[in-house]
């Protein structure tokens, strides 16, 4: 049975939290033209501020997260593997909590880069915890929805090495903090399914 963590058609955020980083990405519903139904629209102005969901999911059960979303820019000059570059205009993350207070959790990021070519993983500037692959790249897509349904558990294998059954949150994040830019980021549902 599938799993929906994000259910932004009926307009929900039952389950989500905000957490800011750095200024506040603005997130909102509109009703998207092409689809005839609500999504996620978020708004990023030198900000980066997510929306986390603390559903645990069983990867033994449910290993395929499935997302789409639709992007209006990126940013080209930047660099994605450094501090002063790590911004994306969509990104999708998982948590695996570990540790006390979560300071050994793990985090797995698909994001929508600028630079990095499509399928590419990368470790975070910030941290080795994070890694980040590239679902989608460059501007050949831009203004046009995108479907993905990535396999986490074997993503997550290739990203630490280790085999993980279980993670703890799921979230979404706009971010243009780091270099100062803004970005427009539609996100439809995002759920878990078993294939």
């Amino acid at each position: 049975m599938d799993t929906i963590v994000g259910n932004f058609s009926q307009s929900q955020l039952n389950g989500w939290e905000a957490k800011e980083f750095s200024g506040q990405t603005v997130y909102s519903f509109v009703k998207d033209r092409g689809r005839e139904r609500y999504v996620l629209k978020a708004q990023a102005l030198a900000s980066a501020s997510g929306l986390f969901n603390r559903t645990k999911i069983d990867l033994n059960k449910t290993p395929y997260l499935n997302w789409s979303w639709k992007v209006e820019k990126i940013f080209p000059k930047i660099n994605e593997s450094a501090q002063s570059g790590d911004d994306f205009p969509a990104r999708i993350y998982v948590v695996v909590e570990r540790g006390l207070m979560g300071f050994s959790s793990l985090s797995l990021n698909y994001v929508w880069a600028s630079r990095n070519p499509v399928q590419n993983l990368w470790t975070s500037p910030y941290t080795d915890q994070v890694k980040l692959f590239a679902a989608d790249s460059g501007s050949q897509k831009l203004g046009t929805w995108t479907r993905h349904k990535r396999n986490l558990r074997e993503d997550l294998y290739k990203a630490f090495g280790e085999h993980i059954v279980e993670i703890h949150a799921t979230a979404l994040m706009t971010d243009t903090d780091n270099h100062g830019g803004n970005a427009t980021a539609y996100y439809g549902n995002i759920w878990f399914s078993a294939d």
